[in-house]
This record gives structure tokens, sequence and C-alpha cells, in this order.
């Protein structure tokens, strides 16, 4: 018997299936989530805070190697990413994009709001204007300093 929150991990195609069903307003983050650390699950319960549902799409592995963080990332599988970000009680839940932004998967989820961190500039991405087309917000979440997988792994290297 496998623990309720794997019924989180969703393919891109159930995702757009369930996402009616969430409760509203529906809010959306997209990401690697490599190496879970306190900036991210502060983020992620942040974000939830914004509504009433959180769908988490995550980079696949393909995608990730796309973002040019290092030839060893993402240190972790997508499928394990996905099992440890949809443990998380802020989860609603969690799917996969292998584009390397999630536009497209926004136009197909049409949440009613996008998250990102605070380290973007909403006003030149894509997925703002997308979301702001049909009606809905982008809000950008203050980035929690001193907290990166990048830093992280670096200092777990040197060590």
């Amino acid at each position: 018997m496998s623990p309720d929150f794997l019924d989180k991990i969703v393919s891109r195609r159930e995702a757009a299936a369930r996402i009616g069903a969430l409760a509203g307003p529906v809010v959306f983050t997209n990401g690697v989530f490599d190496v879970l650390h306190r900036g991210h699950v502060t983020y992620l319960a942040q974000a939830r805070a914004l509504g009433g549902s959180l769908v988490v799409a995550l980079n696949t592995d393909a995608s990730a190697r796309r973002l040019g963080k290092g030839p060893d990332r993402p240190l972790n599988a997508q499928q394990d990413r996905a099992v440890v970000i949809a443990a998380l009680a802020s989860v609603s839940l969690v799917t996969w994009f292998d584009e390397d932004t999630p536009v497209e998967l926004l136009s197909e989820l049409r949440p009613q709001v996008y998250v990102k961190g605070g380290d973007y500039d909403m006003r030149k991405l894509a997925e703002t204007a997308l979301v702001e087309s049909y009606g809905g917000s982008a809000v950008a979440i203050p980035f929690v300093d001193g907290y990166s997988t990048t830093n992280l792994v670096r200092r777990i290297k040197s060590s």
C-alpha cells in the first residue's frame, strides 16, 4: 500500500484533468527543487498561502540539465524529486514539464496565480503575460537569502 501523498504525483495530462477539482484559487509554481532546503519549503508554504491549492511543476531531468546548473545536476532524479515535493502538506499536485519554460503547461492548466521566487523579474517572463492575459495574476515571493541548492552543493563538495 502506497502513502496517500503519492496520489498527488500526476502526468501532465492527468494534471489538466484534475486541476478543476482543486480548491481555488489554484496557485502554480515551477522549478527543479533538486535538494530540498529551508528556502524551498518556506517558498512553497508562502505560495500555497496565496490560494486554496498549490500545483508544482518540476523540470524534467533533461529540462533541468539545460538550465546550466552543472553537468551533475540534477542530483536527484525527477521521480525522486516529485515524491519529496508531494510529501509536503503545502503541495496539492505535482507534475512535470520538459520544455525550457512552463508556458505551454500554464496554457493547459490556466491557474489563477503564477508564483516565482523574488530573484525573477516577473514583468520579463512570458509566463506572466500569459497568466495575466486570461485574468490571472503573477507574484514574486521574496527570496530567502542564504539558501540555494547550488551553494549547498558547493559547500558539500568543498568539505
